[in-house]
């Protein structure tokens, strides 16, 4: 128990560090904006306690709100993903129920079902993050085509990170 904390722990300064000094000042355009951070909440064991997620979820958006100066808006965000994931979780369930200690990584759940489950996750958490950030639907189809392309970088960059970190057993 104690080590998955502190790998967790670990985890969220790796996906913070990579998220504020490397993908923050990547400008690749104005549709492309990866959100490589949410990968710590979509790794949390599937049997955590549903306002401990929305907590971390919380506490998470707000220390990447205090770096990209947002006043809350990835903190909605966070917390609007943490919210639907127990449903997204049971819609994606296996038959029967899923194991007492699984985690929804690759190397438990496998490829089909870990692209499905972060898609999904990602494009709620994208859906809030950008509409609040435009706080207007008069560019509707703008913020849609945003959501979308940094949605694709953003399931491929955690796909990509979950099996380099398949192959470490980290």
């Amino acid at each position: 128990m104690i080590n998955e904390l502190g790998k967790n722990i670990a985890r969220f300064f790796v996906f913070l560090f990579i998220q504020v000094l490397i993908l923050k000042h990547i400008d690749l355009s104005r549709f492309i904006n990866p959100f490589l951070y949410v990968i710590f909440l979509l790794m949390l064991p599937i049997r955590t306690d549903k306002a401990l997620v929305l907590f971390i979820a919380f506490f998470t958006g707000l220390t990447i709100d205090m770096f990209y100066n947002t006043m809350g808006v990835n903190a909605a965000a966070c917390v609007f993903m943490a919210y639907c994931r127990p449903r997204v979780l049971r819609f994606y369930a296996p038959k029967g129920e899923y194991d007492s200690s699984a985690k929804p990584t690759i190397q438990s759940m496998g490829l089909p079902w870990v692209i499905s489950y972060v898609s999904t996750m990602v494009f709620l958490h994208h859906f809030v993050l950008f509409f609040l950030e435009a706080f207007s639907f008069s560019s509707f189809f703008t913020t849609l085509a945003i959501i979308i392309v940094s949605g694709i970088t953003t399931v491929g960059l955690i796909v990509l990170s979950q099996l380099i970190m398949q192959r470490r057993r980290i």
